[in-house]
């Protein structure tokens, strides 16, 4: 005997009354890999501002570094103080490490994930005057 229900209906009707039934577990979502932490920080008259710069371990971070009175240069120290410095870098640098030029009324920009918690020096990297050795300031990387 030839049934008057289309066999589709026959078969989920068959599957809602065996109590077979699929669920997704529920995620949370997913942090954007475009989500970085920036923070704007000036060159001026030997000295860095802010210092200290505060930022989170494992978050991606984007130093916007502008020289308002000269030229300045921004070189950020890959290990923290007191660790070991043939060790792992406690920054991954997504940027490029090393000196960064800051022309006058430019902006550069630095990149990179704190992997390690601690203290980082950045110095001027480019002579900018009789108190270029004095000028320094401080990242802090928090857990």
């Amino acid at each position: 005997m030839k049934s008057p229900w289309p066999i589709s209906i026959l078969v989920l009707t068959a599957l809602c009354f065996s109590g077979a039934t699929r669920t997704e577990p529920a995620r949370a979502p997913a942090a954007s890999p475009d989500d970085v932490q920036g923070i704007n920080v000036t060159a001026k008259k030997y000295e860095f501002d802010p210092s200290p710069i505060r930022v989170k371990q494992g978050a991606r971070v984007q130093l916007k570094i502008t020289a308002t009175d000269h030229v300045h240069g921004f070189r950020l120290s890959e290990t923290a103080d007191g660790s070991d410095a043939k060790g792992k870098p406690g920054l991954a640098f997504t940027s490029g490490q090393g000196c960064t030029r800051l022309e006058e009324g430019k902006t550069g920009t630095v990149e990179f994930v704190p992997q390690a918690a601690g203290t980082y020096q950045i110095k001027c990297c480019v002579y900018c005057g009789w108190k270029h050795k004095g000028m320094k300031g401080e990242l802090v990387v928090e857990p």
